[in-house]
């Protein structure tokens, strides 16, 4: 199945190590690993410290160029503006985010439900339902228009990969149209989606395949915005350097509500 067939009907799809893009991680790398180090940074360390979130943490401008060095280009993102139609959008200021042998651990600040979701579940999760006030209720806020995933450093394939559950973009798809029937796009992010999300959530684990997508440097994968995704636990056999495992993920904004509900 090639990188078209596989993001429509699989919800993701991974593009091969390509020189451009390998260009542009070499040249961000150092600013990566200053964004870790930065103590500036220190409350995106979690779960125990095994996890920098690391959101918006890359200083990349909305052109993808990081301290002066090349664009962000390559097949990936040839086919986010021929294939997907998007052309020429800008990027938002790409996550950092680093895990570190033995993730997840429990932490303080994370109730016992949360870190058993993380072990069972890889803490998966469709981005843009932000879970708000001391009960952590679900609202609509953030519209992206995909999730592109670029590794940063060379680490195991056990080493905390992404997971994906397959085909989940539209079985969600389908929820939300039924959730928001009915109702002006702009009044969508006030309507509490919690337990029909957690519904949701459950259905998918039921009915779609679990997939890791381990990837390298130069490599790179594409996530669609309604597909179910989290992060796998660290395999102790796993070997990785001082980084970790660090994957850049992109996630801008495109479009309101509606083109996060409609668009392909």
């Amino acid at each position: 199945m090639g990188v078209r067939e596989s993001y429509f009907a699989n919800g993701w799809c991974r593009f091969p190590a390509d020189p451009a893009l390998t260009a542009w991680v070499e040249h961000a790398l150092p600013a990566a690993r200053a964004a870790v180090a930065d103590r500036e940074n220190a409350e995106w360390l979690r779960c125990g410290g095994t996890w920098f979130v690391g959101v918006h943490a890359l200083p990349n401008d909305r052109s993808g160029i990081v301290d002066g060095g090349p664009v962000l280009a390559g097949e990936a993102v040839t086919f986010l503006r021929e294939v997907l139609e998007l052309g020429l959008f800008e990027w938002d200021r790409a996550q950092v985010s680093s895990c570190y042998p033995g993730y997840p651990q429990p932490s303080a600040s994370e109730p016992e439900p949360a870190y058993r979701y993380h072990i069972k579940r890889a803490a998966a999760h469709i981005d843009g339902l932000r879970a708000e006030g001391p009960e952590r209720r679900r609202h609509l806020r953030e519209h992206h228009g995909f999730l592109l995933g670029v590794p940063m450093v060379e680490a195991g394939a056990g080493a905390s990969p992404l997971v994906v559950w397959e085909g989940s973009h539209e079985i969600a798809r389908d929820a939300f149209h039924e959730i928001y029937d009915g109702m002006a796009p702009q009044d969508w992010g006030e309507v509490d989606v919690t337990q029909a999300y957690h519904a949701l959530r459950r259905r998918i684990f039921g009915a779609c395949e679990r997939i890791e997508i381990p990837a390298r440097p130069g490599e790179a994968y594409l996530v669609h915005r309604l597909a179910l995704h989290g992060i796998t636990p660290w395999d102790p056999s796993a070997e990785a350097g001082p980084d970790g495992r660090m994957i850049a993920y992109f996630r801008p904004e495109i479009g309101g509500p509606e083109n996060w509900l409609e668009a392909p």
